[in-house]
């Protein structure tokens, strides 16, 4: 397809202000309608989103879009987990071999600011307050809203884009029309952010390049570095039970709770009672859909399509991925049906593959990180990385440091953590692994990967 009519996205996070952007930059005409205020006029609204954790997927997409030097300076390298246990010495968990695979902190709301400038740069016409009551499908007119003044406007469109996040608009419109298949699937847990603020000095208060969690069995707190030397802490714990949100009533239950289970985070905490009391609990889950689209005419993607919980840090990655395949599927194909069609094929067993990895990450980080088991596997894998490089690839690399599809990623880790159990069953020390029957599975199961 030649750049010619007009297209309309829905959604002016950080999915939609990369699309618009790349979809822009190749000559299309594009619309961005946003149901909330221009955060460069109002300032981000922080509070409910967790800090991003940028990894080679995103950072791919972002080269793409001409945003990596703009972000890249905003950012903060974590080279790994430094785990702090129960009554324990913290200890640091790298992600790759070195400092050539790490992956970034980066402020949600700072980056959408520069990806939106980026997108109106590239030419992208950007219309806030705009929310989508209703779509009339077979005249192709959308109708928006604006929540402050009531005013409502309509907009012809050629095809809609969803990125409107995991309560799509755009979603709830297509549902009468097309079996969507879709499942909200809730976690039981949720979250609550707090903030470490800067040493005396202006430095860390802890280590800065890291991602520190506290594991807890069922539960824990997790801290990511901002360039303001601050951190975002944010602890996970289910809304039922014991220990629960349910049983922490107001704040002083949360801080007894936090000084017998977090007790060398909460100083880092002073205003402690202050964060608990004003940022809010939000919940987490996971949405599935069958389909993501109607005919030539829309498609969803990001958290519109699957909303993911964010223990494996992939869910932006994920979602700029998609954009950057739709981009390549709308310059590729014949028409936009077409286009839609081999973008759903391509991406939804990708999405669904790290959907499942990131629930399987939650019960990694909150109960396995400081458990002997576990470490020996981990260091198990070091050596068979570095024994059969290409081959016996960890699956924290594929997913956070190549971009190996999510789908392949997930189906040769089940065979790799297969290896690394049997390998070290019974066994405590890493010299009683018996090395050439592991080398001989990894021979027999594993291809090189392509």
């Amino acid at each position: 397809m030649t750049p010619s009519k007009p297209l309309t996205i829905v959604g002016a996070g950080l999915a939609g202000a990369l699309l618009a952007t790349l979809l822009a930059r190749r000559g299309w005409s594009v619309d961005v309608f946003e149901k909330r205020p221009d955060p460069r006029a109002r300032g981000y609204e922080g509070g409910r989103s967790i800090n991003l954790a940028l990894a080679e997927r995103g950072l791919h997409a972002l080269r793409l879009a001409g945003l990596q030097d703009a972000v890249m300076a905003q950012a903060v390298m974590m080279r790994g987990r430094m785990v702090h246990p129960l009554g324990g010495e913290s200890q640091l968990l790298r992600y790759g071999r070195d400092d050539s695979e790490v992956i970034w902190s980066v402020h949600r709301g700072r980056l959408n600011v520069a990806m939106l400038d980026a997108a109106e740069a590239a030419g992208a016409r950007l219309h806030f307050n705009q929310r989508l009551e209703s779509v009339d499908f077979d005249a192709r007119r959308a109708r928006f809203t604006n929540d402050h003044d009531r005013v409502r406007r309509e907009h012809d469109f050629t095809v809609l884009l969803g990125c409107d996040g995991a309560g799509s608009g755009l979603r709830a419109a297509m549902a009468p029309l097309v079996a969507l298949g879709e499942r909200f699937e809730p976690l039981g847990h949720g979250y609550k952010e707090l903030e470490i603020p800067p040493a005396a000095d202006g430095g860390f208060r802890i280590e800065g390049n890291a991602l520190h969690i506290w594991p807890r069995g069922g539960y824990m707190c997790i801290a990511l570095p901002n360039t303001e030397r601050t951190f975002t802490v944010t602890l996970f714990l289910p809304n039922e039970g014991e220990p629960s949100f349910a049983t922490l009533p107001d704040v002083h239950a949360a801080r007894a709770f936090f000084e017998r289970d977090f007790a060398d985070a909460l100083p880092l905490i002073p205003d402690f009672d202050a964060d608990w009391t004003n940022n809010p609990t939000s919940g987490l889950g996971t949405l599935r859909l069958s389909n993501w689209r109607l005919d030539d005419r829309a498609v969803l993607l990001g958290d519109a399509a699957h909303a993911m919980v964010p223990f494996h840090g992939q869910g932006m990655n994920c979602a700029f991925e998609d954009c950057v395949a739709l981009d390549q599927h709308i310059a590729g194909a014949a028409d936009f049906g077409a286009a839609f069609e081999a973008f759903e094929a391509e991406r939804r067993p990708n999405a669904e593959a790290i959907q499942a990895m990131a629930l399987e990450n939650y019960v990694e980080m909150r109960d396995r990180v400081d458990d002997a088991d576990f470490l020996l596997q981990r260091a198990l894998e070091r050596v068979l990385a570095e024994r059969h490089p290409g081959r016996f690839v960890p699956r924290y690399s594929m997913v956070s440091f190549l971009r190996t599809p999510y789908a392949t990623a997930f189906g040769r880790g089940k065979v790799q953590r297969e290896i690394l159990v049997q390998a070290t069953r019974g066994l405590s020390r890493l010299d009683e692994v018996d090395l050439a029957a592991a080398d001989a599975a990894v021979l027999a199961r594993l291809a090189p990967l392509g």
